[in-house]
């Protein structure tokens, strides 16, 4: 069995050597191994063994570590949130399907229903919860019902245009990663690349981070950029920009499923 560990916890000397000789002592085999130091220390290894391992929790006990031990092999449940732009879907559903993302589908939720024929010819389960500010607390409801019922252990928004009340987020109970272009705060609400073209900007981005009660506030896994020009008009920066937010999307997704991404506060440590 393949099997990863991933340790949060306070700096201090023989963290390393104890994980190792603990691992060691169970007949395990190191394939692995990431780490990073400052005020805590972070690690991901990954081995190989037989057995089960049996009395990890006293070596956790004696550094106070925060930890998870997981199947490598086995796939983690993935609902996705969409609204009417499909292209970060239709990504992550072609990626899962030819195996670059060891996900299963467990839902896909939107507001409305452009996204529905797409997403039934690949054989996925579509779910439609209509969801405005006036409707929003029902609407919640009713996508916690379903994320319960799937099983869920990630949230991915892939251009779910909605705000998500705290309520919600604590509700579900499992994390929920969103992407959005990097104009931020600067272009915020409707058309920015509209009024971005109107600025002359030079580069577009795009960000994907860990969703907070506060918006757009949360940790971030990962960021992308790509050069423009003033020859580009406003339909050439929304194609740059979809495909960054595309790419960007999918590798914050696949390293969380890859247990990759530590949360530290505000930051992330990824390995």
């Amino acid at each position: 069995m393949r099997s990863r560990l991933v340790v949060s916890c306070p700096d201090q000397p023989g963290i390393v050597a104890a994980i190792a000789g603990f691992l060691f002592d169970s007949g395990a085999n190191i394939l692995s191994s990431a780490q990073h130091s400052g005020e805590r220390f972070f690690l991901r290894m990954e081995f190989e063994h037989t057995v089960p391992l049996v009395g990890f929790d006293a070596v956790a006990a004696r550094f106070g570590m925060n930890y998870s031990v997981t199947e490598s092999k086995l796939p983690k449940r993935v609902a996705i949130l969409v609204s009417r732009e499909q292209h970060c879907l239709l990504d992550l559903l072609w990626r899962q399907r030819e195996a670059e993302l060891n996900a299963e589908i467990a839902a896909v939720i939107s507001n409305h229903r452009d996204a529905e024929a797409n997403v039934v010819s690949l054989d996925e389960p579509f779910f439609h919860v209509p969801n405005t500010r006036d409707i929003r607390e029902e609407a919640e409801r009713e996508m916690v019902r379903i994320l319960e019922e799937a099983r869920a252990d990630l949230v991915v928004l892939a251009r779910y245009m909605q705000i998500l009340s705290g309520e919600f987020l604590a509700r579900i109970g499992v994390p929920v990663i969103n992407i959005h272009h990097s104009f931020l705060p600067a272009f915020a609400g409707a058309d920015p690349y509209g009024r971005a073209h109107e600025r002359g900007v030079k580069i577009i981005g795009a960000t994907a981070h860990y969703v907070t009660e506060e918006l757009d506030a949360g940790p971030i896994i990962e960021q992308d950029v790509e050069r423009v020009t003033h020859a580009d008009d406003v339909a050439a920066l929304r194609r740059t920009g979809r495909d960054i937010e595309r790419s960007v999307l999918a590798r914050a997704v696949r390293w969380h499923l890859e247990d990759r991404v530590l949360v530290d506060g505000p930051r992330t440590v990824v390995f």
